[in-house]
């Protein structure tokens, strides 16, 4: 991965535009880079940055890295963190670091920023029937013969329009499959264990394919950590677990997939040592955050490591039009609201003073405004800020062009690009 590396330390060296969000003043007049404030650590709160603006605390990011490395080590897993959470190289190469296996792609457009960033190794967690992007695909697997690349397959249709395709495109190499078994109304996926035998069996004759093993995806299962969803993933990963050892009769070297953000730890539990080698694709751990993760992820039942929140948004209180409410400078266009609005931490009051959030509540979002439900003994003042956790990391990232990292005072030691 010294490419990944080489490529995001030139990425730390190229100007931030003032037309990114936060960085409008700071860089209007001045170069700046990542480089530079990591030398320069100028404030986030209450210096040059315009707000609203999201952070990622450095801290945290660390302790988050090392801590699921640890526990994959110490549960005989493999980690190939889901590049979509963030699409930020920088990050990917954290994770790198730290010692994931591969990064996780949902599309070929995905698996292109990440080979344009130099990662060696992607598993595309998807079926491929994009006739452009498989040709991608077969230019880049003949181009660079130690690049690693895995994708889905789940019906004989599929494997044939691939199959087809990459020998259209002239792949000089077989691309690795994996057979994905799905659940009754979840998304893709053979329904039964037999229909992925069958799958396999086709992919396993197929000229410009080399079966490689079987992976599913059992976040869809459910949205809680009741008892009754824990078991049904268990349930899941059973039928993944017996086609997977099947498929391991048919080759060497056979791998499993499976592990969304919230539920690794059971299909670590129920899938590690039974044979292929298991690889998670966990890709909100590095952030994990203070809404849906916090609540149902490995954590809170001891099931995995135990994470830090390192995203925050910082916006400022314009308006309290009347009691029992104010409005914040934060909307539905810099903040995650698919699975829960964000949770007010922090206020820091105009003399840079803070104190809790005291028992405020976000009610509800606009494009620009966030609505606060605010308790009679909480004052509140415009221009006093707000900081908020956030729900679900992937639909926060997407939001953002440049995000600032801070060290523990709120100083910015770096800068994130994502590349959506």
């Amino acid at each position: 991965m010294e490419v990944l590396r080489e490529r995001v330390e030139a990425l730390r060296h190229l100007a931030i535009a003032p037309a990114e969000k936060g960085f409008g003043t700071i860089a209007a007049g001045r170069t700046v880079t990542a480089a530079a404030l990591e030398t320069q650590r100028p404030p986030a709160l209450g210096g040059d940055f315009t707000m609203p603006l999201l952070v990622l605390k450095d801290s945290a990011l660390r302790h988050n890295a090392t801590a699921m490395a640890d526990w994959c080590a110490a549960s005989g897993v493999r980690l190939a963190p889901h590049g979509k959470t963030t699409m930020a190289p920088q990050l990917f190469a954290r994770q790198v670091d730290a010692g994931a296996w591969a990064i996780t792609a949902a599309t070929i457009g995905q698996a292109q920023v990440f080979r344009s960033f130099g990662v060696s190794r992607i598993l595309i967690a998807n079926e491929l029937t994009d006739q452009a992007g498989i040709g991608w695909l077969a230019a880049e697997l003949s181009a660079d013969p130690d690049w690693d690349c895995f994708a889905y397959v789940d019906s004989v249709a599929g494997v044939r329009l691939l199959d087809d395709a990459l020998a259209a495109a002239g792949a000089s190499r077989p691309l690795r499959v994996l057979v994905e078994l799905g659940f009754a109304g979840g998304r893709t996926g053979c329904r039964t264990v037999a229909g992925a035998l069958a799958v396999a069996a086709v992919a396993e004759q197929a000229s410009q394919l080399a079966l490689a093993g079987a992976a599913g995806y059992e976040g869809g299962i459910g949205h809680d950590a009741e008892p009754g969803t824990l078991a049904a993933v268990a349930e899941y990963c059973g039928k993944l677990r017996d086609l997977g050892v099947a498929l391991a009769g048919m080759i060497s070297e056979p791998v499993i997939s499976a592990g969304g953000s919230a539920y690794f730890d059971v299909v670590a539990r129920e899938l590690a040592g039974s044979g292929p080698a298991l690889v998670l694709r966990s890709g909100c751990y590095l952030t994990h955050d203070h809404g849906e993760y916090a609540r149902i992820g490995p954590a809170e039942r001891r099931g995995g490591p135990a994470l830090i929140p390192a995203i925050e948004l910082w916006a400022p209180v314009l308006s309290v039009p009347e009691p029992g409410l104010a409005l914040a400078c934060a909307g539905r266009r810099d903040v995650a609201f698919d699975q829960g609005l964000p949770v007010p931490l922090r206020i820091r009051r105009t003399d840079g003073t803070t104190e809790p959030g005291g028992g405020l509540t976000v009610t509800r979002l606009d494009d620009q405004h966030a609505y606060l439900a605010v308790p009679a003994e909480v004052t509140l003042t415009p221009g006093d800020l707000i900081g908020f956790g956030i729900s679900h990391p992937c639909t926060t990232f997407d939001k953002w062009r440049v995000i600032p990292v801070v060290d523990e005072e709120y100083r910015v030691i770096d800068a994130v690009r994502t590349f959506f």
